[in-house]
């Protein structure tokens, strides 16, 4: 009788056991096809996103938050994945061996059966040799295989530097491999009150011819067809981090570039160097800051920003006055980077303990030949025969300083 109802109890108990392991089943069913649909979500928005980028040259705050989105989501559903695949691990095999003991697993053998119904004989129960069990994927213990790794969704990107120099630059386009354009080198102004019937002074004016070519700025990648078509959010990315190793190239080029072969000639090169002679004996950064704005306006033009390093700007940001308050900003609210109301760009483009500040609105120009794109062709080398793609990416600019001396560069410093 005790049997009986051992055997009953065991057997209401396998049967709660498929009726949970089959709801885990459906619940598993219902993540994987959620996941699907998110991964399919992701590349439709990253694709959205390249074109943003071809466009824009980044990324549009709405497609971003709804990337971001899609991602944070994924890490919700990665979690219900594993706790579901862990619930089924833990229920077993599909097969009721997989969830009997080793005990139950005996008792119910027919040597056991035929035992009991006879009184006789000897029971027998053949398992197979196990040895230390242990995460190894080899030997008669190892489980290794078994152990699934958890997957973090999507691609962990790099870090990125937010490019903001060549908005503050005036824009242009050409359809040429050069820009020329005549400056002034020089001005002598002799106008004076003159008397009635008197000569009249003679002021002297001179002119240069400044020719500044158009330079290629350019990189690729290669993949294989097989691997962009199974994964197609990677092409996506790829472009993505293709055009942002442009634009992280032009902003060197932009400010620092040193005009020797295919560089650039930038901005601080051209720039007039800081004239010390402005300083003042106990000067702080946001006081030479403020001269060197002199310095431009001295030059008949206005400045429109300031670049610097991070760190000078996080120096500034922190100066406190005797009694420990900070002088330049207000830590609960932070606000917008701003000194002596001119916008300021933190860049790590610029050496730390220098300083530009300029004209970067009217004194300069950029002009575009070929906006930056990405490009894929299997014609190179032989992709063909092994099915590989290269993924290049371009463009073409030219980089036109009109006024050296309504850009004044220099260090915090004293020489």
């Amino acid at each position: 009788m005790f049997n009986a109802l051992s055997n009953t109890a065991r057997a209401e108990d396998r049967q709660m056991q498929r009726k949970e392991r089959a709801d885990d089943q459906i619940e598993l069913k219902d993540v994987m096809a959620a996941l699907s649909q998110r991964d399919q979500d992701i590349k439709t928005f990253a694709e959205k996103a390249g074109e943003e980028i071809k466009s824009h040259g980044k990324t549009l705050d709405e497609t971003k938050t709804i990337l971001d989105g899609l991602v944070k989501s994924g890490l919700g559903l990665q979690d219900r994945l594993n706790d579901v695949e862990q619930k089924l691990s833990r229920r077993g095999a599909a097969n009721e061996e997989g969830e009997k003991s080793i005990g139950e697993q005996f008792t119910d053998g027919d040597d056991f059966k035929g035992l009991a119904e006879k009184g006789r004989g000897i029971a027998r129960m053949r398992l197979k040799a196990v040895t230390s069990i242990t995460s190894s994927t080899t030997g008669t213990g190892g489980v290794g295989v078994a152990i699934q790794p958890t997957r973090v969704p999507g691609v962990i990107a790099g870090p990125e530097r937010p490019f903001t120099i060549r908005d503050l630059i005036m824009p242009g386009r050409t359809a040429s491999n050069a820009i020329e354009y005549v400056r002034e080198s020089g001005f002598q102004n002799m106008a004076a009150p003159v008397a009635e019937g008197a000569a009249k002074p003679q002021s002297d004016l001179s002119y240069e011819l400044i020719t500044t070519t158009v330079k290629t700025i350019a990189h690729w990648f290669r993949a294989s067809k097989q691997v962009l078509a199974d994964i197609p959010l990677l092409q996506s990315y790829i472009n993505g981090r293709a055009i942002y190793g442009l634009k992280y190239v032009e902003e060197n080029q932009i400010l620092a570039g040193d005009g020797t072969g295919q560089n650039l000639l930038g901005l601080i090169p051209q720039a007039t160097a800081f004239n010390n002679t402005l300083r003042k004996t106990g000067d702080t950064k946001i006081d030479v800051l403020r001269r060197a704005i002199l310095q431009v306006r001295i030059a008949e033009y206005r400045a429109s920003a300031i670049a610097l390093n991070p760190i000078d700007w996080a120096d500034m940001e922190l100066a406190k006055d005797t009694t420990g308050s900070y002088i330049w900003v207000n830590v609960q609210d932070g606000g917008q980077p701003r000194m002596w109301r001119l916008p300021v760009i933190d860049t790590n483009a610029v050496p730390a303990g220098n300083f530009l500040v300029g004209a970067f609105n009217i004194a300069a120009q950029v002009f575009d030949r070929e906006d930056a794109n990405v490009e894929v062709s299997t014609e190179d080398a032989d992709n063909f025969t092994k099915n590989m793609v290269t993924i290049r990416a371009e463009e073409r600019l030219a980089l036109a300083v009109y006024r050296p001396q309504s850009f004044v560069y220099g260090s915090f410093t004293a020489p």
